[in-house]
């Protein structure tokens, strides 16, 4: 009789359960638009965040809600952003590709070195003794971090120890920005051409001494183009809300510091620039 009762009682909490579950599952249902994984199925899953949205699916979730256009993933080809269009039935959209540049031109060639630096070859680990080493405090150390820490292949160390962005490859994820311990990444419209390649806030010729290729705040720039470039904290800074359709700021910078970038990110220094014709290593040290 007892094992009749506990089974009895145990079959009528379960069916107690059941019920409660099945009421629940009712009140908490929250539907999910079935287009939602069709829409994931045809984007790149590159999950990069370029979009503005952490990964893939919730970008997914709002192209089917009708809050940004296919357009937005900049890292699908356009046929792929078409097919997405002409499923949800909208426009297409057309969102400006993006792109990572770098502040700094300062390759071994060029840039000194006043120590040598041994240890973990990472450019984090490096900037904690005493800023790495470089000449220019601001300089790219050239370890490669930016490189290894990017998913899509688009940085490459180049021979003068410097990260060369592949424009076709960047996704604009914005990792090699977090990553650089001198913050010299940032995300840039690829319509920005005019670009100051520098970040050093130091003043004069004797910025030479460390970097050939160092802006030494002489403010050519700014004066031929005037509301476009100021100079703040002795460096160029470029107002990119005016509509810059000239490389006039370019054409007297005597370092190349400021460079006029076309579509694949290549730069075209001023008729003034030095001519840098060094391809080895300059000498660690102050010799």
């Amino acid at each position: 009789m007892t094992i009749l009762i506990a089974l009895g009682t145990l079959g009528g909490l379960t069916l107690v359960l059941a019920i409660m579950l099945m009421v629940a599952n009712r009140k908490l249902y929250v539907y999910e638009d079935p287009r939602i994984d069709q829409v994931d199925d045809m984007l790149p899953h590159a999950n990069c965040g370029a979009c503005g949205y952490p990964g893939c699916r919730p970008f997914a979730e709002a192209l089917v809600s009708g809050q940004v256009l296919p357009g937005k993933c900049t890292v699908s080809s356009e046929a792929g952003q078409s097919k997405i269009a002409n499923y949800l039935g909208v426009a297409l959209g057309n969102e400006e590709k993006e792109v990572a540049r770098l502040a700094c031109a300062g390759g071994i060639n060029v840039a000194r070195n006043r120590a040598e630096y041994k240890g973990n070859q990472s450019c984090k680990a490096a900037s904690l003794v005493s800023g790495g080493g470089k000449g220019c405090f601001w300089g790219c150390l050239g370890l490669g971090d930016c490189e290894v820490v990017c998913d899509f292949d688009a940085i490459q160390m180049n021979a003068f120890g410097l990260p060369e962005v592949d424009v076709d490859k960047c996704t604009a994820c914005g990792d090699c920005v977090e990553t650089c311990p001198k913050d010299l990444f940032s995300i840039q419209p690829v319509s920005n051409r005019l670009w100051v390649a520098c970040k050093n806030l130091e003043k004069g010729d004797e910025v030479l001494e460390d970097c050939q290729v160092g802006c030494t705040a002489c403010g050519k720039c700014a004066m031929d183009a005037p509301g476009v470039i100021s100079i703040q904290n002795n460096i160029p800074i470029i107002d990119y809300s005016k509509d810059i359709r000239s490389d006039k700021a370019i054409q007297r910078c005597p370092t190349g510091a400021i460079v006029w970038l076309d579509d694949d990110g290549h730069a075209t220094k001023g008729p003034e620039s030095k001519k840098i014709i060094r391809k080895g290593a300059l000498a660690v040290g102050n010799t």
